[in-house]
C-alpha cells in the first residue's frame, strides 16, 4: 500500500534527522533512506502580532485542523476522507468574474481563481488582486514570504497601491492632495478582490497611508510629464516600497506595536511577482523567484508555454553576472555560496531583509535601540564575507507582453507551485481543465419521458467521467496536483492526504507554501480590439 509505505517513510526520515538551531534561524539536515531531498534553509516563524493584538491561529483552521503538530506523537494517522481532503484544499479559494455595469464584460480578463495551502504555520505567502480605479487595468500579486510572514504581508497590503500612485496624472495626485489637506475624504485608488481569511495590519493602516502620501507627494515635486511609463512606474514603485520598509524601522517610534511590526517587516523578507493588464498590454514586474508564465493555444489546438520572468537567484547567469558587476572581483567567489546569496539566501532580489542591505553598524545600531528585537526572534546576523551590502535589492525585471487572442490564460505562482511541476506541466493541467469544464457547459439532452433509471444511469456516467469531482477553481486544481501526482501525472489520494496531513515540524521538508493565482483572457474583446486596430 503506497499510504503505509509514503507515511513509514516519512517519519523515519523526520526522526532520524538532525536540527540545529541558530540565532533566530532554523538549519535541518537530514538523513533520508530511499532518496535525495533538496533542502531549503528553514527560517524560524517570527509571530505576526503580539497576542494582545490580532492572531493568525484561525486563518486556514480548517486545514490546520487535520495537520498533527509533530512527528513524535504516538497517535500519528495520514488518513483523510475525501470530504477533509476538499475542505483542506479549497479553504482559501478566491474566484472573481469581471462584469461591468451592464452584467457584461469588455474587459480583457474574464475571471480569475485564486488559493493557497499552508506548510508554514503561519503561511509566510500572500496574494492581492485589485481593480485600478483612478487608472486603468487590473493587478494581480504573489508574494512568498521568508524568515516569518511579517514583510509578505507589508508588501501584499501595499505594493499595488504604490503601482498604482505611480501611474496617476499630476491632476489627479494634486486632486487626493488636496483632499487630505482638507480632511476631506479621499477618493478610492483601488478595488482589492479580497480572500475573507485575508488579514491585514490595521493598527498600522494611518503610518502606511502617510508614508504613500509623501511618495506621491514627491511625485509631484518631480513634474514629470506625461508621467511614468509602465515599466518606469513599476520599478518606481518596488525600489520606493522597499526605501519605506528600510526607512520606518530606522525611525523613532513610541507606539511598542507599530515599532514591533516595522522590525519584523524589515529583518524578514518577501519576493514578490505583479502582474499589470490593462486591455492587450500585459506588464510583469518580478523581483525574486515567483513566477509568471502564459499559457498560449496554438492554430494547430496544441498548448505551449511563455516564461514572462526568470527566477533571481544563483542559478541565473544574468543574476550571477549583475551581482559580480556591483561588487570588486575579490568577492567574485563568495557572492553563491552553495547556490545562496553569501550562503544565506535562495533568491537574490527581495523586500526586507536588511540583513543583506544595511553596514554592520546600522544593524547594530538598530537592534541595539530596540529592546524587544530578542523577544521577536530577530537577531543581528552578519555573514561571512559581507564587505560592500547592499548584495540585495528590490528592483523588479519588468517584462511587457502584448496580449493576442490566442494567450488564454496567466499563472502566477510562488515557488511552492514551480518546485513540484514544470512550466510545460502547469499550462498542460489548466487546458485540461479547461476543456472538461467547456465539457460539462452543453445541456444533457434527456430522454422522454425520463424515468428513475434513465437519470441514475446518467448519473453513473458522470460519476465515472469523473465530472462530480472536478474542482471549479483552477488554482486548486493545480496545488492538488502539484502534491498528490505519481510519477504518471495522475492524483494519488493516499500521497495526498500523507502530503496534507504532514505535522508542523515535518511539513516545511516535503513541500513548501504555494500561492496559485490564474488569470483568464477574454479572447473576444482581444481580437475585437485587433479588428478595430486594423
Amino acid at each position: 500500500m503506497m499510504s503505509r509505505t509514503v507515511s513509514s517513510w516519512i517519519l523515519s526520515s523526520a526522526r532520524n534527522s538532525i536540527v540545529l538551531q541558530r540565532k533566530g534561524r532554523l538549519y535541518s539536515i537530514c538523513i533520508p533512506n530511499r532518496q535525495k531531498i533538496k533542502w531549503k534553509l528553514i527560517f524560524s516563524k517570527t509571530l505576526l502580532y503580539p497576542a494582545a493584538s490580532c492572531s493568525l491561529d484561525n486563518i486556514f483552521s480548517v486545514k490546520k485542523a487535520f495537520r498533527h503538530t509533530s512527528t513524535e506523537e504516538e497517535q500519528f494517522s495520514f488518513q483523510l476522507s475525501p470530504s477533509q481532503i476538499n475542505d483542506i484544499l479549497r479553504a482559501g479559494e478566491l474566484s472573481h468574474k469581471i462584469l461591468d455595469l451592464n452584467c457584461k464584460n469588455t474587459n480583457s480578463v474574464l475571471r480569475f481563481d485564486s488559493n493557497q495551502l499552508a506548510s508554514n504555520t503561519p503561511i509566510e505567502d500572500r496574494r492581492s488582486a485589485a481593480t485600478c480605479l483612478q487608472t486603468r487595468g487590473m493587478m494581480f500579486g504573489v508574494f512568498d514570504g521568508h524568515a516569518g510572514s511579517a514583510c509578505a504581508q507589508a508588501v501584499s497590503e501595499r505594493l499595488l497601491h504604490y503601482i498604482a500612485v505611480s501611474l496617476m496624472s499630476r491632476q489627479a495626485l494634486e486632486e487626493i492632495e488636496l483632499a487630505v489637506e482638507c480632511m476631506k475624504p479621499v477618493m478610492p485608488i483601488l478595488q482589492l478582490h479580497k480572500h475573507p481569511n485575508d488579514v491585514e495590519y490595521r493598527e498600522i493602516t494611518s503610518q502606511y497611508f502617510e508614508n504613500l502620501r509623501v511618495y506621491w507627494q514627491h511625485l509631484l515635486d518631480l513634474d514629470i510629464e506625461p508621467g511614468f511609463s509602465l515599466e518606469e512606474a513599476m520599478i518606481s514603485a518596488f525600489k520606493r516600497l522597499d526605501s519605506d520598509i528600510s526607512l520606518e524601522v530606522q525611525a523613532p517610534q513610541e507606539n511598542e506595536l507599530m515599532r514591533n511590526i516595522a522590525l519584523q517587516v524589515a529583518f524578514s523578507g518577501a519576493t514578490a511577482c505583479v502582474a499589470h493588464v490593462d486591455g492587450v498590454h500585459l506588464h510583469v514586474a518580478n523581483a525574486g523567484d515567483c513566477r509568471a508564465i502564459l499559457g498560449v493555444c496554438e492554430e494547430d489546438g496544441t498548448w505551449s508555454t511563455l516564461p514572462l520572468t526568470r527566477d533571481h537567484n544563483a542559478f541565473d547567469e544574468f543574476e550571477i553576472r549583475r551581482l559580480k558587476r556591483e561588487h570588486p572581483r575579490s568577492e567574485e567567489k563568495t557572492l553563491f555560496v552553495n547556490d545562496r546569496l553569501l550562503g544565506i539566501l535562495m533568491p537574490s532580489r527581495a523586500f526586507g531583509d536588511v540583513q543583506l542591505k544595511w553596514s554592520k553598524e546600522l544593524q547594530h545600531s538598530v537592534l541595539e535601540n530596540s529592546c524587544d528585537a530578542e523577544a521577536l526572534n530577530i537577531y543581528q546576523y552578519v555573514p561571512p564575507n559581507y564587505h560592500t551590502p547592499p548584495y540585495l535589492t528590490a528592483e523588479p525585471e519588468v517584462t511587457y507582453h502584448k496580449l493576442r487572442g490566442k494567450d488564454k490564460f496567466l499563472i502566477i505562482a510562488s515557488d511552492g507551485l514551480w518546485e513540484m511541476l514544470s512550466n510545460e506541466q502547469v499550462v498542460k493541467l489548466v487546458a485540461g481543465h479547461l476543456t472538461e469544464l467547456n465539457e460539462q457547459k452543453p445541456q444533457l439532452a434527456f430522454e422522454k419521458p425520463v424515468n428513475l433509471g434513465y437519470m441514475h444511469n446518467l448519473l453513473l456516467q458522470r460519476k465515472n467521467r469523473g465530472i462530480a469531482s472536478l474542482d471549479k477553481n483552477i488554482a486548486t486544481h493545480l496545488i492538488r496536483h502539484a502534491i498528490g501526482d505519481n510519477e504518471y501525472g495522475e492524483v494519488d489520494q493516499e500521497k495526498l492526504a500523507a502530503m496534507l496531513t504532514l505535522p508542523e515540524d515535518l511539513a516545511r521538508m516535503y513541500r513548501d507554501d504555494i500561492t496559485v493565482t490564474v488569470v483568464y483572457f477574454n479572447s473576444e474583446t482581444i481580437e475585437n480590439y485587433y479588428r478595430n486596430n486594423e
